[in-house]
C-alpha cells in the first residue's frame, strides 16, 4: 500500500485500488474485526511476520482451508462463493477431472528435466495449436503470464530486430520489471524506475475516458492514435493489448481490433494479445480474441491453464516466428511440467466436454439481466457491462464521480454473507464466477451481491 504524510504530520493512503482491493483499508479493519476469530488472527499475526509487506497482498484479509467446487472455506468454517478465484477457477476447485489427472501425472512422472519433453507436454502443445485459429502453431509454456509475456517480449525483438512496445495505460501484464514496464498501473511502476526503454503508451479503449470524442459510445478511434505512434517511432516491434482489460471489463468494439491489425500489418510490428485473465472460456469463446475476427501474431495464456491448482501459462505463437532458435526465450525450470501439463489438458477436456463455454454465456447473461433490472431501483449502478461470465459492475455517485468507497463497502458488505469477488479501477465490481456454477447458486450470489447494493 503506498503512503504519504499530508500537511499535519499525519500518515494518510494513497489510492492503489486500480488492481485490487486496499489491504490495509479502514473498511478492511473493520470487516476484520466483526469476523476474525483467535485462531485466525494467530495465523494472520504470523503471515505479517514471516512475509514482506506488498500491496495488495500481506497482510491477508482472511486465513483458508478449504476450497472446493465454487465454495472457499476459511478456518473458521465461513463458506464463501467465490467471483475472484484470481482468475484460476473456470472448472472450480478440486475439479474430479483436473485432480485425477494430476494424481496419475504425480505417480508417474512428477519433474521433467529440462532436457527432455514428456507425453503430457506434447499434448499439451498439439492441442492447443488445434484449437487456436489462423497459423498459430507453435508454443513455449512457463510458469506463469508474467514469464510468458517476457517471453513474447523477447521474441518479438528476436523477429524483428526491433526493441520498442506500445502498449496501454492502466493495463496489467504481470509484476515483474519488463512486464509493469508494458503494463500502465500506476500502483506497480511507482518507485520500481528506471523501468525498461522503448516501452511507449497509449490511451486504452475505453469510452468514460476517452481523449477522442467518443461521448461515451466507443468510435475506435483511440486506435488512429497507435497508428500514429507505429508511424513516428520507426522501431516498434509489437503492439501489446488485453483482448479485454480485466480489471474493469472494458470491451472494445470490433472496430478497434482491426485497426490495431491493419496498423501492426502496415508498419511491421506484431500483435500481442494478453488473455492471461480472461482466455480459456471465459469469455464464452476459448480465445477472447475470436470475439473480434482478427488472429494476433501472439497470444499469451495463463492462469485458468493450470485448472486451479498447478502455476502454468503458455504463449503461442504465429508458425513464422519460431526464428529465434538460437536464443533463450524463456528456459524456465518448469518449463515443461508434467504435472502442469496433465493438469491443463484435463481442464481443456472440462471446458469442452462439459460444454462450459456455453454456460459462461449463460451465466453472463442471466448476472447482467438482473443487475440491469436492480439498476432501476440503485442509482449507484452506473453500467453493467458483459462479455461471457466476465462481468463488471461499475459504480458511480450522482455527479459521475467514481463510487469508491461504496464499492469497497459492497465488498466487505458481501464477504460478510458469503461472496467474494474484486473490485478494478477502484469503483467496479469484478464478477468472475466459476463456470461449473449451478443456476441456484448462481442466484445465491446474485442475491447477496443485490443485498449489498440495496443496503445503505
Amino acid at each position: 500500500m503506498d503512503s504519504s504524510n499530508d500537511v499535519s504530520g499525519n500518515r494518510r493512503l494513497v489510492d492503489s485500488s486500480t488492481e485490487g482491493d486496499i489491504n490495509v483499508s479502514a473498511r478492511r479493519r473493520e470487516w476484520q474485526a466483526r469476523h476474525i476469530g483467535p485462531s485466525t488472527r494467530s495465523l494472520l499475526e504470523a503471515d505479517a511476520k514471516h512475509f514482506l509487506h506488498q500491496s495488495l497482498s500481506t497482510p491477508c484479509l482472511d486465513v483458508l482451508a478449504e476450497a472446493d467446487g465454487i465454495y472457499l472455506t476459511d478456518l473458521e468454517g465461513r463458506r464463501f462463493i467465490d467471483f475472484h478465484g484470481n482468475n484460476v477457477h473456470q472448472v472450480g476447485y478440486r475439479n474430479p477431472r483436473v485432480i485425477a489427472a494430476v494424481r496419475s501425472a504425480l505417480d508417474s512422472l512428477p519433474f521433467s528435466p529440462r532436457r527432455f519433453t514428456n507425453r503430457y507436454a506434447v499434448d499439451l502443445a498439439a492441442r492447443l495449436t488445434a484449437l487456436a485459429p489462423g497459423t498459430l502453431n507453435k508454443v513455449l509454456f512457463a510458469p506463469g503470464g508474467t514469464e510468458a509475456i517476457g517471453m513474447a517480449l523477447k521474441l518479438a525483438r528476436a523477429v524483428t530486430g526491433r526493441h520498442k512496445t506500445v502498449s496501454m495505460w492502466d493495463s496489467f501484464h504481470g509484476a515483474s520489471l519488463d512486464a509493469i514496464s508494458i503494463g500502465g498501473e500506476a500502483l506497480f511502476r511507482k518507485n520500481s524506475g528506471p523501468l525498461l526503454a522503448g516501452t511507449e503508451h497509449a490511451p486504452p479503449c475505453d469510452p468514460k475516458a476517452c481523449l477522442y470524442g467518443c461521448g461515451g459510445i466507443c468510435n475506435a478511434r483511440c486506435a488512429d492514435y497507435v497508428d500514429y505512434i507505429l508511424a513516428k517511432e520507426e522501431d516498434v516491434a509489437a503492439v501489446v493489448v488485453e483482448t479485454v482489460r480485466c480489471t474493469d471489463v472494458q470491451i472494445p468494439p470490433a472496430d478497434y481490433y482491426r485497426r490495431l491489425r491493419a496498423s501492426c500489418d502496415k508498419h511491421g510490428a506484431l500483435l500481442i494479445l494478453d488473455e492471461i485473465p480472461i482466455g480459456l472460456g471465459r469469455t464464452g469463446r476459448m480465445f477472447a480474441f475470436e470475439h473480434y475476427d482478427i488472429v494476433p501474431d501472439m497470444v499469451v495464456l495463463g492462469k485458468g491453464l493450470g485448472g486451479g491448482v498447478w502455476p502454468m501459462a503458455a504463449l503461442v505463437v504465429k508458425e513464422n516466428l519460431d526464428v529465434a532458435g538460437q536464443q533463450a526465450l524463456g528456459h524456465y525450470t518448469h518449463e515443461k511440467s508434467s504435472v502442469g501439463c496433465a493438469a491443463a489438458l484435463a481442464t481443456l477436456d472440462c471446458l469442452e466436454l462439459d460444454g462450459l463455454l456455453d454456460r459462461a454465456y449463460f451465466i453472463g447473461n442471466r448476472i447482467k439481466a438482473r443487475l440491469d433490472d436492480l439498476r432501476q431501483r440503485v442509482p449507484l449502478i452506473s453500467e453493467v457491462r458483459c462479455i461471457g461470465a466476465l462481468v463488471g459492475v461499475e459504480l458511480a455517485l450522482p455527479d459521475g464521480k467514481p463510487a469508491r468507497d461504496e464499492a469497497e463497502r459492497v465488498m466487505y458488505e458481501s464477504l460478510a454473507n458469503g461472496l467474494s469477488f474484486k473490485i478494478g479501477q477502484g469503483n467496479v465490481l469484478n464478477l468472475s464466477p466459476p463456470l461449473i456454477i449451478g443456476d441456484d447458486e448462481l442466484d445465491a450470489a446474485l442475491s447477496i451481491l443485490e443485498r449489498a447494493l440495496l443496503a445503505r
